[in-house]
């Protein structure tokens, strides 16, 4: 019986018909996303042998979620999230095919990749605010931490089993059908998408954009939860993130691998977080998901730690799958908890702030990706480890609304 109300409990959300299309629609998105960085982190190592470039590349859809997420915030609360979630979902279809034309016609370059990247986070800027705030419209009010815990455990789903997909595509068909493959699981996802009924938009305020976006970034220094949360998010997020796009690095230096293996070791981070996102999907409302949180952000910077020390490829499998649960508990508890402290019209504009933290990362990969190119990646990595877990224990003392939680 224990067992049967645990998985009820872990699944609740998935019996509503609504968001199980939401959710589909978002696995299909995902994949398509995690096959792009494999084929575009390895494709821009092959082209230039440098680091920094791909560290460049890695972290050039950022800027536009820093600049836009917020506007995209307002957007959310403003017109009909399906709506945005499917002109994203094209927008990213077209990315694909427009990288796939360049590698057809043998005219692709590190710019077009750069310029992929920047486009690809100008969507994500509108895709991931509303994305998140139309789970508060499928679902019923108790099942939202559940629902955005599941959100999470499908994205850490697509994070397992993408990467080691599409490094297998990039290494037996070729890098251009890899990109095809993309395109399909877009447009795969629109189709998912457009079941979803039509939601009427909640603000009808004839108050202009800058005004919405000066009262979300008012509301957010009002309420110290989700303040708090906000900081935690980005100074995580800054110094966890990313390593990620010195992966392909580790590979080829440390490991004398490829393309293949670099899909693996990146699916184990996503199996790691698929365990994690559903431990946390499972939790009772009672149980100390603050702590957890900030538990788990020790987790992710301890293994990006040893990860710097490792030069066997097994051990670092090892560390990913650490690295996932980490990661994803983390990012799972900080979401939900913000949906379920925030008020439902100021909801958009606050995920969209809360976007702003991948926007962040560029600050992290290029002094990281410089530190990796003049003094070697495994120093690299044992930076980021070392600031990560000095400041997760900053925020751990520095107030109780988060462990309190």
């Amino acid at each position: 019986m224990r067992n049967s109300d645990w998985f009820g409990r872990t699944f609740d959300s998935l019996t509503n018909k609504n968001f199980r299309f939401l959710w589909f629609g978002m696995l299909l998105m995902m994949g398509a996303v995690n096959i792009q960085m494999v084929a575009r982190g390895y494709l821009a190592w092959e082209i230039s042998h440098s680091a920094i470039s791909v560290a460049f590349i890695g972290a050039g859809f950022a800027p536009p979620i820093l600049v836009l997420s917020i506007f995209g915030g307002v957007v959310a609360d403003r017109l009909e999230r399906k709506k945005i979630l499917q002109i994203s979902q094209f927008g990213m279809l077209l990315i694909a095919l427009a990288v796939a034309f360049s590698i057809k016609t043998n005219t692709v370059s590190i710019y077009h990749l750069f310029a992929a990247s920047i486009a690809q986070g100008t969507i994500w800027a509108f895709l991931m605010p509303a994305r998140q705030a139309i789970i508060t419209q499928l679902v019923e009010k108790k099942q939202l931490t559940n629902a955005v815990a599941l959100n999470a455990s499908g994205m850490s789903l697509t994070t397992l089993i993408s990467p080691a997909v599409g490094g297998v595509i990039y290494g037996v068909f070729g890098v251009e059908f890899t990109y095809y493959s993309i395109a399909l699981l877009a447009g795969t996802a629109i189709l998912f998408t457009s079941f979803i009924p039509n939601i009427p938009k909640l603000s009808k305020s004839g108050k202009k954009v800058w005004v919405e976006m000066k009262e979300g970034i008012s509301y957010v220094n009002t309420n110290k939860t989700v303040m708090w949360l906000i900081v935690l998010a980005m100074t995580t997020t800054l110094l966890g993130m990313p390593f990620r796009t010195l992966l392909p690095v580790q590979i080829d230096e440390i490991f004398k691998a490829g393309p293949e293996a670099l899909g693996l070791l990146m699916s184990m981070i996503g199996l790691g977080a698929l365990l994690g996102s559903l431990f946390i999907a499972g939790m009772k409302q009672t149980q100390s998901r603050g702590l957890t949180l900030l538990i788990t952000s020790f987790i992710s910077g301890i293994a990006i730690l040893i990860n710097s020390m490792v030069t066997q490829y097994w051990m670092a499998l090892l560390l990913m799958i650490v690295l996932g649960i980490g990661d994803s508990g983390r990012r799972t508890l900080n979401s939900s908890l913000l949906m379920e402290h925030t008020d439902d019209n100021y909801r958009g504009r606050v995920m969209g702030i809360y976007m702003m933290n991948f926007g962040l990362i560029p600050v992290g990969v290029i002094p990281l990706g410089l530190v990796a190119e003049f003094a070697g990646v495994q120093m690299a990595f044992a930076c980021a480890g070392g600031l990560l877990i000095l400041s997760s224990l900053a925020v751990t003392l520095s107030t109780d609304k988060i462990r309190s939680l």
